[in-house]
């Protein structure tokens, strides 16, 4: 009984650490009015895998970060970004845009978000064209597509720790007339 106990108790305080997350909506960046060097300070999750395919051309052996798969006979560079992976934001193009890095090996390792009115304006991924199963984006300066399941992966954060906040404070000791 007391192994069982301990173990709940241990449990307990593991699942206490680790964040909660909720949605980076458009909503939630207006009520707080973040700027550019306080966004760099948050911690950026992804709610959703995200998935880069790109097809390499015949010839080319220039893969840095990526897997190698055949599909229908091609050869596929594949980039995977698990839900929960951690960013950083890195700069905001224009109103309402948030270039984020999940990788840090280079600045133009980025995905660009932003607010959907269709999934309650998260900060979801953004791609330059969409169809009915695919989308274009850039990713180190190469074009990828990512399938339609990747559509609604957003950003997340944890607001727990963004409300921690510090305050300095002071007592006026006033000021007389000399």
């Amino acid at each position: 009984m007391r192994v069982l106990t301990a173990f709940f108790a241990a449990l307990f305080l593991l699942s206490s650490c680790s964040p909660k997350l909720s949605d980076y909506t458009n909503r939630l960046q207006k009520s707080n009015n973040w700027s550019e060097d306080e966004l760099r300070q948050i911690q950026f999750y992804l709610s959703s895998d995200i998935v880069l395919k790109r097809q390499i051309k015949e010839g080319s052996s220039e893969i840095v970060n990526g897997k190698i798969k055949m599909e229908n006979g091609r050869q596929i560079e594949e980039i995977l970004i698990p839900r929960k992976t951690p960013g950083v934001f890195l700069f905001s193009p224009k109103t309402e845009r948030c270039a984020v890095a999940f990788e840090g090996n280079s600045e133009n390792r980025f995905l660009m978000f932003g607010p959907n009115p269709k999934a309650g304006n998260r900060y979801v991924l953004l791609a330059s064209d969409w169809d009915k199963r695919k989308g274009k984006v850039t990713y180190d300066g190469k074009t990828y597509y990512v399938d339609s399941n990747s559509a609604f992966a957003g950003l997340q954060v944890d607001l727990r720790r963004i409300r921690k906040t510090k305050v300095n404070s002071r007592v006026a000791k006033g000021r007389k007339i000399d």
